[in-house]
């Protein structure tokens, strides 16, 4: 979190850090919201140390590009900059720039939209033990790693900061949204993650599972997509050539996102206490799979 001339910090997520313009009364008092990507890295419902060097640039970077790919979805991004006296204003600091979003204040859902494309993580554990991921049947003799029939959608409670989030049903998404809310985000979801993994797919990468947040325009209502999208963070992301050349799990999963921290985490803490500090090598090799990631799909 840093001071920001101009701005009033107002909340710090797991990864991220949210201001709001001088003399606004809180988020419930402003039409501007400046959405700044740290470079803290969390796993198991914790921040790590140390950080991922840059990774707020390139995750804010990756998210601009798929939420101009996504055109066609309504986002919270308002203009980052004003014409003035003839001349270009940028209201993103300069301190910041470059791993900041200017969003526009929503009432959000209380839902992580979590698609899944490929059978792996906790969809394969709870797989094994009832052939179903989040009460949806799945055909037998599926493999770790296995790309599904269909993606399909398995939405989650979003818990308050230092809480686990709680995989839900559909039917309990009903009950805290409402049913027109609740199968507008199901739609938006599978959308989002179809379109996104069309165009991953012609840069030789797979989506295999992602989540999405949205939230109603406080306006209009209509249901916005926010936070990041189709991230390193929030999605996995394989190599498309090493998934065909492949035959086991790990050879098929070469991942470009945060799995080298979740491996290592899990081979190295009982998930009690602290988690221990990572180790240089971890940080560099997961900078370098976001990078790469990064150049795959826009070529920056």
């Amino acid at each position: 979190m840093s001071d920001i001339p101009g701005w009033v910090h107002v909340y710090s997520g797991k990864v991220r850090d949210l201001y709001v313009p001088e003399g606004a009364d809180g988020l419930g008092d402003t039409d501007s919201v400046l959405v700044v990507a740290s470079d803290r890295v969390s796993a198991f419902d914790h921040v790590l140390e140390p950080g991922i060097p840059a990774k707020g640039e390139l995750l804010t970077t990756l998210s601009l590009w798929w939420f101009d790919q996504l055109y066609d979805v309504p986002n919270h991004l308002i203009p980052d900059h004003v014409l003035s006296g003839g001349g270009v204003v940028e209201r993103i600091p300069a301190s910041v720039s470059g791993r900041s979003m200017l969003v526009k204040p929503l009432e959000m859902f209380p839902i992580e939209c979590v698609v899944r494309g490929y059978l792996t993580g906790s969809g394969w554990a709870e797989y094994r033990q009832t052939q179903s991921v989040c009460g949806i049947p799945l055909p037998g003799g599926l493999q770790n790693g296995d790309r599904l029939p269909e993606p399909i959608y398995t939405p989650a409670w979003k818990a308050p900061l230092g809480q686990h989030d709680e995989n839900i049903s559909f039917e309990r998404t009903v009950e805290l949204v409402g049913a027109d809310v609740a199968e507008e985000l199901r739609r938006l979801s599978l959308h989002v993650y179809e379109r996104g993994a069309a165009i991953a797919e012609l840069h030789d990468v797979i989506i295999a599972d992602t989540k999405f947040e949205f939230g109603a325009d406080r306006t209009t209502g209509e249901i916005t997509l926010a936070d990041e999208v189709l991230t390193s963070d929030s999605s996995r992301y394989w190599d498309a050539a090493a998934y065909a050349a492949g035959s086991t799990p790990e050879e098929r999963m070469a991942s470009f996102d945060k799995q080298i921290v979740r491996d290592w985490l899990a081979a190295n803490w009982d998930k009690t206490g602290t988690p221990p500090v990572l180790p240089a090598d971890v940080v560099e090799r997961t900078a370098a799979r976001y990078r790469d990631l990064l150049e795959r799909l826009t070529g920056r």
